[in-house]
């Protein structure tokens, strides 16, 4: 704040003389939070509400949830034999149970520019960050570790954990942003693959502005557990009383000629990739509810339990 003459005003008396969190740039302001207490409220109402489960077992052996018998084996316990089919078969069988296994849960968001323009109130930014956040919180409560990749120019990456202070953590971090971040989902991802030693299940939440991304994410999907949660601005299907127009990209400054007509994306051409890539696939709109939508997406999916034991 400066005085008539030009020179910096002194901070009010009382005051430490700090710009409140709510003027900075490059800070998310409607994420149902202004605060970042109210933020972690937030994220944890979303959390309580999916309620599904990710880490469905490929694997048998002692637990609780039975799955079939089979005939005795030598080394089988006594305590497992099935007397019913036993007595039905005249052989010996015993019980197998589902095994409890932990599966990393890796999140992917954007942070690229595409991401923070927006024409409604909430940004798809502010939509993915809030998602990622109520998932990975969830995740944790199935006992998954949860870790996250930043699929912008920035360098964010924190490996998989079950503490929930460090999503909390990186979820605060995220809260800032650029308005000139450039996209690199498929870097990040090439840069993921190799690391991870064992099936995980990776979780992006982006608007897929990235030529190549679905490509990637099929690839991926060979050998994990892919699902994909889009999001999509209302700007992006039209813009309407537009004819032709220059516009500049926000991630790269590239100019270019299109019509307010021209869709931004072909959403039927990637939707089509990615299915043929076996990657589950969620279309969110910023000016549409999306939390009933998301909570069937996953549970009738079941990520982690699906393919044969």
């Amino acid at each position: 704040m400066t005085t008539p003459n030009g020179k910096a005003a002194a901070p009010r008396a009382g005051t430490s003389g700090r710009v409140p969190e709510r003027d900075l740039p490059g800070m998310l302001h409607h994420v149902e939070p202004l605060a970042a207490r109210k933020f972690v409220v937030a994220i944890r109402r979303l959390a309580d509400d999916l309620t599904y489960g990710l880490d469905g077992s490929r694997f048998l052996g002692s637990g609780i949830d039975y799955v079939q018998s089979r005939l005795y084996q030598h080394g089988d316990s006594v305590k497992s034999i099935d007397w019913r089919v036993t007595a039905r078969s005249t052989k010996v069988h015993v019980k197998e149970y589902e095994a409890p296994r932990r599966i990393a849960a890796w999140f992917l968001i954007d942070t690229s520019a595409s991401m923070v323009v927006s024409s409604m109130a909430r940004s798809k930014y502010e939509m993915a960050l809030h998602v990622a956040g109520g998932l990975a919180l969830a995740c944790l409560d199935r006992t998954s570790p949860v870790g996250v990749l930043g699929g912008g120019s920035r360098d964010v990456r924190v490996e998989p954990s079950l503490a929930k202070d460090q999503v909390l953590q990186w979820l605060l971090a995220l809260r800032h942003h650029a308005f000139d971040e450039s996209t690199q989902i498929t870097r990040r991802l090439q840069q993921l693959r190799p690391t991870l030693k064992s099936r995980s299940i990776i979780i992006v939440c982006s608007d897929l502005h990235e030529e190549g991304a679905a490509h990637t994410l099929a690839l991926l999907a060979q050998q994990h557990e892919v699902a994909v949660v889009q999001f999509q601005d209302p700007s992006e299907l039209t813009l309407r009383g537009f004819g032709f127009m220059r516009a500049q990209e926000a991630e790269s400054g590239r100019s270019f000629v299109t019509h307010g007509r021209r869709p931004m994306l072909d959403q039927s051409k990637m939707e089509q990739e990615l299915r043929r890539g076996g990657v589950d696939h969620m279309l969110v709109r910023t000016d549409q509810p999306f939390v009933h939508r998301l909570r069937q997406f996953f549970r009738a999916r079941g990520l982690a339990g699906r393919g044969a034991r």
